[in-house]
C-alpha cells in the first residue's frame, strides 16, 4: 500500500514491537519461568506501561530485567507508535488535501472532457485526448486503481459516476463532452441521463456492449454510441476484405504514421477574412501542403473531397490531412486577425 521509503519505515516499526515482545517473553521465561502466555502477558503490561499486577513476585534478576525491558521499550514503542500513526492518519489527509486541490481546479476549468470508467476503453481513451492536447477528468470508483496512476496529465475524481455529486466534482457543468465507458450497460444508461439532467449542452458519447441497448442511450441523451466488439469486428473484417485500404485508415490514427495526421477545424473558428469563402479562396494546399479531403455542413451532410467551389459557412467543419508541420502552418494562416 506504502511506496518505497514510507513502506519500509512501516515494516522496521512493526517489526521493532514484534521483536520487543517476543525478547521480553523469552527474557521471563528464562529468568522467571513463566509459562508462554504469562511470559507474553508480563510483557505487553511491561511495555504499555498501563500499570497492572505482576503474574508471580518478581526475583531480583527479574526487576533488573524488567526495568531495561522498560527503558528500551520506551524509545521503540515512542518511535514505532508514531511512525504507524503518521502512515494511517497522514495517508488520509493526504489523500482527502489533495482531492480538495483537484476539486478547485476542476472548477476553474472550461470544456475539458469527463471519463467516466478507467478501464480498457477508458484508459485508450485517455491516452488519445490527452496526445490531442485535451484536459481529461476520470471518474473510476476503485480505489486502487486510482492510488496506482502516476500520469500527472490525468485528474481523477474518485467515486460512482452514476452519482450527482461525483459528476458536479468532475465539473459536468463547465464541461465540453462527457465518455461513459462503464463496463455494464444500465451503468452507462444512468450516466447518460444523469450528465443530460445536470448539463443539457454537453455531447455524450457511451460505450454500449449490447445492440438492444443503442436506441435507449440514444433516447436518455447520447450523440453517440460505440460498441467495441462491432467496430473491432468490422476493422478485422475489412482486413480480410480490403487488407491494404483497412491498413491505410489503420495507419491514419489519431497518433498518425510517419508524421502524417487527420484534423478537423470549424469554419466557425474561422477569422473572419476566411468566413463565407470559398476552399479555393483559402489556398490551403498551395500554402501548406496540406489536403482538404472533407466537409461537413451544417446540417450534417459529409462531402468526401469536396470542390473548390465550396463555401465556409458557419457550423461547417473542414478535415485536412497532412503532416504535423502542414497542420502547424494551416492553424497559423487560419489564426485569427491574420493578414497577408
Amino acid at each position: 500500500m506504502f511506496k518505497d521509503r514510507n513502506a519500509l519505515d512501516f515494516i522496521i516499526a512493526f517489526s521493532l514491537i514484534i521483536s520487543i515482545i517476543v525478547a521480553g517473553s523469552i527474557g521471563y521465561m528464562l529468568i522467571e519461568g513463566y509459562s508462554l502466555i504469562d511470559a507474553i502477558y508480563m510483557t505487553v503490561i511491561t511495555v504499555a506501561t498501563v500499570g497492572f499486577r505482576e503474574v508471580e513476585e518478581l526475583s531480583t534478576s527479574g526487576k533488573i530485567f524488567t526495568i531495561f525491558l522498560i527503558v528500551i521499550s520506551l524509545g521503540i514503542l515512542t518511535y514505532s507508535i508514531s511512525i504507524i500513526t503518521s502512515h494511517i492518519v497522514e495517508g488520509r489527509l493526504r489523500i482527502f488535501f489533495r482531492s480538495n486541490i483537484k476539486t478547485r481546479g476542476i472548477r476553474k476549468m472550461k470544456d475539458h472532457i469527463i471519463i467516466c470508467g478507467y478501464g480498457r476503453n477508458g484508459k485508450q481513451t485517455a491516452h488519445d485526448l490527452v496526445h490531442l492536447q485535451k484536459t481529461v477528468v476520470v471518474v473510476e470508483k476503485n480505489h486502487e486503481l486510482i492510488l496506482s496512476q502516476t500520469k500527472n496529465n490525468i485528474m481523477f475524481i474518485e467515486g460512482d459516476a452514476t452519482e450527482d455529486e461525483i459528476l458536479e466534482k468532475a465539473g459536468i457543468l463547465q464541461a465540453g463532452a462527457l465518455i461513459s465507458t462503464l463496463p455494464v450497460d444500465a451503468d452507462n444508461l444512468y450516466v447518460v441521463l444523469t450528465a443530460r439532467s445536470l448539463n443539457p449542452d454537453i455531447q455524450i458519447i457511451s460505450r454500449a456492449s449490447h445492440e438492444s441497448s443503442d436506441k435507449k442511450l440514444r433516447t436518455a441523451g447520447a450523440q453517440h454510441v460505440v460498441l467495441p466488439e462491432k467496430v473491432g469486428g468490422t476493422f478485422m473484417a475489412s482486413l480480410v476484405a480490403k487488407p491494404d485500404l483497412a491498413e491505410f485508415f489503420h495507419r491514419l490514427t489519431i497518433e498518425g504514421d510517419e508524421g502524417v495526421n487527420l484534423v478537423e477545424i470549424v469554419c466557425s473558428d474561422l477569422p473572419s477574412e476566411f468566413q463565407n469563402r470559398t476552399i479555393h479562396d483559402m489556398s490551403v494546399r498551395r500554402l501548406t501542403g496540406a489536403n482538404i479531403v472533407g466537409f461537413k455542413t451544417p446540417d450534417g451532410s459529409y462531402i468526401v473531397n469536396p470542390p473548390a467551389d465550396t463555401v465556409m459557412v458557419r457550423n461547417g467543419k473542414l478535415f485536412l490531412l497532412g503532416t504535423p508541420e502542414q497542420i502547424r502552418k494551416v492553424r497559423e494562416i487560419l489564426k485569427p486577425g491574420r493578414r497577408d
